[in-house]
């Protein structure tokens, strides 16, 4: 078959899949290539966007694979972890189990950076909550007697939380099978974010959750707003993090402000002090890319560029263009911005696109609908990750009536 055959073939095969072609101003009329790495019997995801899905040479694909779906996990459920071998017809690769995951970041299971062979997930033994180190290549394994958040770009320091709280006051981002030693506390001076040496496993508290509650302004925060950390996203130098201080509002939510801080919990600066923070992204080591609202006259939400100081805001990026609710990530020297968006419109479509800063274009890399019954805490988001040469898009979709699985989308020379 001629390559414009075998094109017009691929584009009717994405037509059927309902993948659709976008039309929008500036942007390509075609959709890149993209084929499903993973399959059934068994449903696959990644989970969140912030971490290292590919392997340093980029052959290998993380994933976490389950025998269920649409509902919540339980302390019983166990989920698979291995890798997808890309030159090997997507072969499956076995790494190991997990007893501590949920929907939307899945057991933290990820390469640790600097490592050409290592992986490390979290896991539940017992009373406590542990992470795994493997070397896939010796096999040699390592315990750490405490879980894992976020790494250092150092692949030596790592930030963590506690799990148990988050599953109290944000279902779906928390661990079952572990009961908060505070319940009954709104704001405890015994828990919080802590630093995880992962050398020894040695873990030590930095920030409290009694601090926070008390650090700076802090807007209707009632006598039964519970107060939680997570989202945590060491700098690129490893010098500073982000984390997300939320606090519950008695007829459901919360409010949100976006605090940095460096690695030993010192020097906190409140970058979004209003209540109103979501999804972000270190641009640079001093730039946080973040979606908020109630800024620069925007009362809607938003991407907004902040500087890492308090309420350092900068400029608004993409308003109108790049999607103000889906999950960044910056390519191709900090030129170019990778996204996707919510469930739109009665398809349900979901697309990841890809925005480039300078001339506000935005490329939509396809449509993935989402069937109905993926919703709340077991939803499928894109959370579209790169490999690391950036000539792969990798993404989570339910698309196609086979449960959710792991596409592979062909983006090379489009960031040219």
């Amino acid at each position: 078959m001629n390559p414009g055959i075998q094109r017009r073939h691929f584009l009717s095969t994405l037509a059927l899949a309902g993948l659709s072609v976008r039309g929008q101003e500036s942007v390509k009329s075609e959709f890149p290539p993209t084929r499903a790495i993973t399959k059934g019997p068994g449903f696959h995801w990644f989970a969140y966007y912030d971490k290292l899905q590919f392997d340093p040479t980029n052959r290998f694909v993380l994933s976490h694979k389950v025998g269920f779906e649409h509902r919540s996990p339980t302390a019983d459920d166990e989920i698979e972890l291995g890798m997808v071998d890309l030159q090997e017809k997507d072969a499956w690769i076995p790494l190991g189990k997990s007893k501590a995951w949920n929907w939307q970041q899945g057991c933290m299971l990820q390469w640790i950076p600097g490592s050409e062979s290592k992986v490390i997930w979290n896991d539940r033994e017992k009373d406590r909550f542990v992470s795994h180190i493997l070397d896939v290549k010796t096999g040699e394994k390592q315990t750490l007697p405490a879980p894992i958040y976020a790494l250092s770009p150092n692949g030596q320091d790592a930030l963590s939380c506690d799990f148990a709280r988050v599953a109290d006051c944000r279902p779906g981002y928390g661990y079952a099978g572990i009961k908060d030693r505070y319940f009954d506390d709104m704001a405890p001076a015994g828990s919080g974010i802590s630093h995880v040496n992962l050398q020894t496993g040695a873990e030590k508290r930095i920030i409290s959750h009694q601090q926070l509650a008390t650090t700076g302004q802090v807007m209707q925060n009632l006598p039964d707003s519970k107060h939680h950390a997570y989202h945590l996203l060491c700098s690129p130098d490893g010098k500073r993090f982000i984390l997300l201080h939320r606090w519950t509002q008695p007829k459901g939510g919360h409010l949100t402000r976006l605090i940095t801080a460096a690695m030993d919990g010192t020097d906190l600066r409140i970058v979004i002090p209003n209540g109103y923070a979501s999804h972000f992204i270190w641009r640079d080591n001093n730039h946080i890319l973040s979606q908020a609202k109630n800024w620069l006259g925007n009362s809607e939400w938003g991407d907004f560029l902040f500087e890492d100081k308090d309420s350092g805001i900068v400029a608004e990026i993409g308003h109108g263009v790049l999607d103000n609710g889906g999950h960044l990530t910056y390519l191709h020297q900090n030129e170019w911005i990778l996204n996707d968006t919510y469930p739109k419109g009665v398809r349900r479509l979901q697309i990841p696109h890809l925005y480039h800063i300078a001339t506000n274009r935005r490329i939509d890399l396809g449509q993935f609908p989402q069937p109905p019954e993926y919703k709340g805490e077991w939803r499928v988001d894109n959370h579209p990750r790169s490999s690391r040469d950036e000539r792969w898009v990798c993404v989570d979709s339910a698309h196609g009536g086979n449960g959710r699985q792991l596409y592979l989308i062909d983006i090379q020379g489009m960031m040219a």
